[in-house]
């Protein structure tokens, strides 16, 4: 059984941003990126957004996946320990903390790694819809964050198509009116579900259409490598009509969902599964345990929000485990590792 100070267990910027931190402080942090954790490859939903710009430093824009290997890169260079396994059970009941790897969570086995501080950085994953076409063109018409992509030249100037029917299409439907030459909404029922203020600013903006009792049910383009997302075919939940539309881009807004498995029946969630941190900080329901990036964040969810908390919840921890370390020295327990009785 192996002991750290601190386990961050997570691999995109909140991530990241937070072994950079705990690294460079010296408390030689250990990041269990995951291996293919919910479906999604280490670094995160940045290594399926295909050009950042929004993203500092990066005048000419970055690749998603270019800019999470500097991100990983960065945390190495300061001593990072970055391990490609699954964290597959987490057990929060009392400090050390355990963790059980997919390698090693057998009934009765011994947990692969103990730890006095958890940063929990498992992010959220954008709802899809699996529309045939939907994985062909992703990321070459299709997005789930009109702020991360909408400004990208694919769909400047063109007619571009939102689903959703709540307070988050509205949005995104007023922020691409920006850069599309049209933006339609697609709501399967017969009313919107956003606000009545949001509703009425949608339905009075003047590029913005909204469609109701109609659906999407396949996207449709150009037929070569990295083809562009060119057409849309749409149906009526009325009748069955059915009609293909010229569509450049297509943004789904029907929610995302926070990976919270490892700790939805230890740690207090809100009513829609994302962790609740104090205001203003990392802090969860339980002492010890810090959450960052979009597993905590239901409203931003941006890679420099996302860094951003990274980097208060690893300032967090370690004040946490330097007021605890100066509580109590640190004596060897039973199980062969250090630890801190105050812990």
């Amino acid at each position: 059984m192996v002991h750290s100070k601190v386990v961050i267990i997570g691999s995109g910027p909140a991530a990241h941003t937070a072994a950079i931190y705990l690294s460079r402080a010296e408390l030689s942090p250990v990041l269990y990126e995951g291996m293919l954790a919910n479906g999604t490859a280490a670094g995160g939903q940045l290594t399926t957004t295909t050009d950042v710009e929004n993203f500092p430093g990066f005048p000419d824009g970055v690749g998603g996946q270019e800019l999470m290997e500097k991100m990983r890169k960065q945390s190495e260079r300061f001593g990072t320990e970055i391990i490609t396994e699954t964290i597959s059970k987490l057990d929060l009941s009392q400090r050390p903390f355990k963790m059980w790897t997919e390698w090693n969570d057998a009934p009765g086995s011994e947990p692969a790694r103990t730890a006095d501080a958890v940063i929990i950085a498992t992010g959220a994953n954008a709802r899809r819809l699996n529309l045939p076409g939907e994985e062909t063109y992703w990321q070459n018409g299709i997005s789930a964050c009109a702020v991360c992509d909408g400004a990208v030249p694919i769909f400047r100037n063109k007619p571009l198509y939102v689903i959703g029917g709540g307070d988050s299409a509205a949005e995104e439907a007023m922020f691409l009116a920006k850069y599309g030459s049209s933006v339609t909404v697609l709501v399967r029922r017969d009313k919107l579900r956003a606000s009545k203020v949001m509703a009425e600013r949608l339905l009075a903006h003047p590029k913005c259409n909204v469609r109701f009792n109609t659906v999407a049910t396949e996207v449709i383009g150009e037929n070569k490598p990295n083809g562009l997302m060119t057409h849309l075919r749409v149906k009526s939940t009325v009748d069955d009509k059915e009609e293909i539309v010229d569509a450049n881009g297509l943004f789904y807004a029907v929610g995302h969902d926070p990976a919270n498995g490892l700790i939805k029946e230890q740690v207090k969630l809100d009513e829609d599964g994302y962790i609740v941190t104090q205001p203003g900080t990392s802090y969860t329901s339980i002492e010890g345990v810090f959450a960052c990036g979009d597993v905590q964040d239901k409203r931003y969810r941006q890679a420099i929000t996302s860094a951003g908390t990274g980097c208060i919840a690893a300032l967090d921890a370690e004040k946490f485990i330097a007021e605890a370390g100066e509580a109590q020295p640190t004596v060897e327990t039973n199980d062969g590792y250090k630890t801190n009785p105050a812990l």
